[in-house]
C-alpha cells in the first residue's frame, strides 16, 4: 500500500478530529511512522488498522468512517493533479464507470506496485447499472462506495445511491456487487435476452472488413488469437520469437491472467471486452543466446526468471469465431528488453511501444534520484518525528506529575483555567509529618535532611500506583494526599486508610541518621467537600481549597507518632469497613473547638482479628515509654536552657531516686565517665548505641535527687567541648530520655 493513501487518512483525521485525536490514532492502532511518503509502500493492514482504532476512540460506525474517508479522498488527490485524470476518464458516469480500470493501468506509471481493484459493468437502464467490484484487499467495500459518490457529485454532478447487494469473500478475493442508481440518460437500450457473444458484438469493439489476416497480424506483433476452446491459433510474430512452440497449446496452459480479477474462461473474456486485460506468461521467458555478455547489460535488481506481460484489449471476431487479444509488452526499461529476447524493431511503429521504452529509460535515472532523495528526506524527517514524540512523551510524564491528565489535557486544548474549577462534595484528604523534624534538621547538615526527605517520599510515592489516591503537594516533611480526586470514587476514604498504613509501615523501614533509631510520622485524615483547580500561570498546580482542608491538617498535628487520626467524618465512611477504631473522645483543635476523634488502629482480617502490620512494633515501642512515662511520680528533671545546667525540682519526693541502686556522688561519677568518653569519640552527626543505652542507664538512676543535679552540673562544664555538635548530641539524648 502506498503512502498516498495513509496521507489521505492523517489528513482526514486531523481535519476532522484534530491533531491530537490523531496522535492517539496512531499510537492506538500501533503506527510507529509520523510521516508518510506517497511513493513509498507501507503494510497493508495500515489503513484499516488506523480506521479501526479510529472507531474505538470516537465511538462512531466503522463503515460509515470508511465511507466519508472515500469521499474525502477524492478531495485529497485533487492536490497532486489526479482530479484532471479523473476530469476526464469519461463523457458521462456510465463511461467513467466502464473505464475504472483503464484509470489503474495509467496510475501504474506512477505507482509501478499498484494492486488495484478490478470493476465490471453490467445491466445498464437508464436508471441505473449494476457494478462489480473484486479486490485482493478486504474491508475496503465502503471505501469505494464514498469514492464513487464523490466521483459522481464532483465531476458528473450526480447525486448517486448506492445499495451493496451482494459480498463474497475468498482466501484472496473479495467480491461485492453494487447497484448504483442515478439518471444515465446516455444508456443505449441493448436486448437483455442476447447472447453473449451478441452482447460482446454490440458493446465491445466489433468490425467486418475485408483485409487478409496477414496484413491484418503483420500490424499487430504481439497478438493472440484463441478459439472456443481456449486453444491459440495466432501468435504475433514478436511474440512468436519468445514462444516458438505456442500455437495449437491452451493459452490458460501459456498465461495467467492478472486482472481483471476473474477465472480465465471464455464466457468472463466476451462479457468484460471493454476492460484492460493483463497477462503473464507462466514460464519465463529470456534470451537463449547472445554474441555478448548478459551481465554487464543487466541491472543489479532484474532477476533472470523474469516473466514477459502483455496489457492489452480482448475482441471478439465474428467471422473467426474466435477472440484475438491485441497486446503490447510491458517492458519497464531496455535490460528487460534485452533479458527477454526483444529488439526496438519488435515493437509496432503506429503506437507509443517503442518511444515508452526509450523514454522510460532515460527518464526512469531521474525518477529514481527523485525517489531516493524523497526517501531520505523521508527518513530524516522520521527520525525528527521519533525524537520529537520521545521528548513529549518526557513533557507528558511532567506535566502529569504535576497535574492531573485529563486537567492538563483541557489546559493544552486551550481552556480557561476558571473552567477548570469544580466543586467536588466528598472527598478525603491526608495529612502527615516527621516526629520531631525541626529538632532532627538542627542536627543534620541540609544535604543530610534533603537526602532524608527524598528516601521517605519515593517511598510514599511508590505507594501512590497501589491506590486510587492523588498526591497533591509536600511542604517540608509535609505530605499531602486526596482521594476522590481527580477521579471521583465512593470508597476515597478507605483508600487514604490503606494509604495511610502503607506510609507507616514504609517509614518504618527507614532511620533517622541523627539519632539511628526509626523515624516516625503522624497522620491524620478528614472527609468533606472541597473546591479543586488549577491555579495561578507561572508553575500552576493542582490545588485544593476548603475548610476540609484545614481540618484535615489539624488532624495530623493533634495526631499521635506512627498513629491514624481520624474526623468523624471519616470514621462515618468507614462503617462496616475491615479497621479497627478507636475512639480518641473529644479534643480541643485550633480553630475547630472540641471535636470527636478517633484513632484507626489496625486492619481486620476475614474473622475479625487485628492484622499485624511492620510498624506495629515501633508502635508497641511508642506504648512502653508511654506507659513507663505514666509510672513516673513526680515531674520529669528538664535541661535549663539559659544557664545550661540541670535545675532542681522541688518537690515531696525530690530525695527519692528513681533506680534501686546506690546514687552516692562516687558511683555516680564512675556511671557518668563511660558516657563522655563515649560522647568524645562519636562521630560528629552519628550516636552509637552504646552512648545511648549508657546515657540511658544513667539518667533512670538519677532521678531527683538534688544532690546529684548538682554533680551532673559541674560534670557538664568539666565534659564541655569545644566541639559543639558533641555538646549538642549529650544534651539531645538528655532531652529525650528525661
Amino acid at each position: 500500500m502506498y503512502g498516498l493513501l495513509i496521507e489521505s487518512v492523517a489528513e482526514f483525521i486531523k481535519s476532522r478530529y484534530g491533531n491530537s485525536t490523531w496522535e492517539k490514532t496512531r499510537k492506538k492502532a500501533r503506527i510507529e511512522n509520523h510521516a508518510f511518503s506517497t511513493h513509498q509502500q507501507y503494510s497493508e493492514t495500515f489503513l484499516l488498522r488506523i480506521m479501526r482504532a479510529l472507531s474505538d476512540i470516537v465511538n462512531e460506525d466503522p463503515n460509515v468512517l470508511l465511507e466519508e474517508l472515500g469521499v474525502e479522498f477524492v478531495n485529497f488527490v485533487s492536490q497532486y493533479g489526479y482530479d484532471k485524470i479523473l476530469r476526464v476518464l469519461g463523457r458521462h458516469m456510465r463511461d467513467f464507470l466502464n473505464g475504472l480500470d483503464n484509470l489503474h493501468e495509467y496510475m501504474k506509471f506512477s505507482y509501478p506496485k499498484l494492486k488495484p481493484p478490478s470493476f465490471f459493468v453490467e445491466k445498464e437502464t437508464s436508471t441505473g447499472l449494476v457494478l462489480h467490484y473484486r479486490s485482493t484487499r478486504k474491508g475496503y467495500l465502503y471505501y469505494v462506495k464514498g469514492q464513487l459518490k464523490q466521483v459522481a457529485k464532483v465531476f458528473y454532478n450526480l447525486d448517486i445511491k448506492i445499495e451493496i447487494l451482494s459480498e463474497e469473500q475468498t482466501v484472496d478475493l473479495s467480491h461485492a456487487v453494487f447497484q448504483l442508481y442515478f439518471k444515465n440518460d446516455q444508456y443505449n437500450i441493448v436486448n437483455s435476452t442476447a447472447s453473449l457473444d451478441q452482447l460482446a458484438v454490440a458493446r465491445g469493439p466489433c468490425f467486418n472488413l475485408p483485409m487478409e489476416s496477414e496484413i491484418f497480424f503483420e500490424l499487430f506483433p504481439f497478438h493472440v488469437v484463441f478459439n472456443r476452446n481456449m486453444v491459440v491459433v495466432s501468435l504475433g510474430h514478436g511474440l512468436s520469437q519468445a514462444m516458438k512452440h505456442a500455437e495449437g497449446e491452451s493459452i490458460k496452459d501459456l498465461f495467467n491472467l492478472i486482472r481483471p480479477l476473474l477465472s480465465f474462461t471464455w464466457d468472463n473474456i466476451i462479457s468484460h471486452t471493454n476492460n484492460v486485460f493483463e497477462l503473464t506468461t507462466i514460464e519465463p521467458v529470456k534470451r537463449s543466446s547472445t554474441p555478448i555478455d548478459q551481465s554487464n547489460l543487466l541491472s543489479h535488481d532484474q532477476t533472470t526468471d523474469d516473466c514477459l506481460k502483455l496489457k492489452g484489449q480482448m475482441m471478439f471476431i465474428k467471422e473467426w469465431d474466435s477472440i484475438i487479444f491485441l497486446a503490447t509488452p510491458v517492458l519497464e526499461n531496455l535490460d528487460i528488453m534485452f533479458h527477454t529476447g526483444f529488439y526496438i524493431n519488435d515493437l509496432s511503429m503506429h503506437d507509443s511501444s517503442r518511444d515508452l521504452v526509450l523514454v522510460g529509460t532515460q527518464q526512469s535515472a531521474e525518477l529514481k534520484l527523485a525517489l531516493d532523495q524523497e526517501k531520505q528526506k523521508s527518513k530524516a524527517l522520521e527520525e525528527s518525528m521519533k525524537k520529537l514524540d520521545v521528548e513529549m512523551k518526557r513533557t507528558d510524564q511532567l506535566l502529569y506529575q504535576m497535574i492531573p491528565k485529563k486537567i492538563a489535557d483541557r489546559l493544552r486544548s486551550g481552556e480557561a483555567l476558571m473552567n477548570l474549577c469544580e466543586i467536588v462534595p466528598s472527598c478525603t484528604i491526608l495529612f502527615s509529618d516527621v516526629v520531631g523534624f525541626t529538632q532532627t534538621c538542627s542536627l543534620l547538615s541540609p544535604m543530610e535532611v534533603v537526602s532524608m526527605l527524598n528516601s521517605m517520599y519515593t517511598k510514599f510515592d511508590s505507594k501512590l500506583e497501589t491506590h486510587n489516591v492523588y498526591k497533591v503537594e509536600t511542604i517540608g516533611d509535609a505530605y499531602m494526599v486526596v482521594g476522590g480526586l481527580p477521579e471521583r470514587t465512593n470508597n476515597h476514604a478507605e483508600e487514604i486508610i490503606e494509604m495511610g498504613f502503607d506510609m507507616l509501615d514504609a517509614i518504618s523501614t527507614l532511620l533517622n541518621p541523627a539519632t539511628g533509631q526509626p523515624l516516625k510520622i503522624r497522620v491524620g485524615c478528614h472527609s468533606g467537600p472541597v473546591v479543586a483547580g488549577v491555579v495561578g500561570i507561572k508553575m500552576p498546580r493542582y490545588c485544593l481549597f476548603g475548610d476540609t482542608v484545614n481540618t484535615a491538617s489539624r488532624m495530623e498535628s493533634s495526631s499521635e507518632a506512627m498513629k491514624i487520626h481520624i474526623s468523624q467524618s471519616t470514621k462515618i465512611l468507614l462503617s462496616n469497613k475491615p479497621y479497627r477504631i478507636v475512639e480518641r473522645g473529644k479534643i480541643e483543635i485550633k480553630g475547630k473547638g472540641e471535636m470527636k476523634t478517633f484513632f484507626v488502629s489496625a486492619k481486620l482480617d476475614e474473622d475479625g482479628k487485628s492484622i499485624k502490620c511492620p510498624f506495629m512494633e515501633i508502635y508497641e515501642e511508642i506504648k512502653k515509654k508511654e506507659e513507663m512515662n505514666k509510672k513516673a511520680n513526680s515531674p520529669v528533671t528538664v535541661l535549663n536552657e539559659e544557664p545550661k545546667t540541670l535545675k532542681k525540682i522541688h518537690s515531696s519526693d525530690s530525695d527519692k531516686s528513681l533506680g534501686s541502686a546506690s546514687t552516692n556522688s562516687t558511683d555516680f561519677r564512675t556511671r557518668f565517665r563511660p558516657i563522655t568518653e563515649t560522647i568524645n569519640s562519636t562521630e560528629e552527626t552519628t550516636i552509637s548505641t552504646v552512648s545511648y543505652s549508657n546515657t540511658l542507664n544513667f539518667l533512670e538512676r538519677l532521678g531527683n535527687n538534688n544532690n546529684q543535679v548538682d554533680d551532673v552540673n559541674k560534670l557538664l562544664k568539666n565534659t564541655k567541648k569545644q566541639n559543639s555538635k558533641k555538646n549538642a548530641i549529650f544534651k539531645s539524648i538528655t532531652c529525650q530520655i528525661l
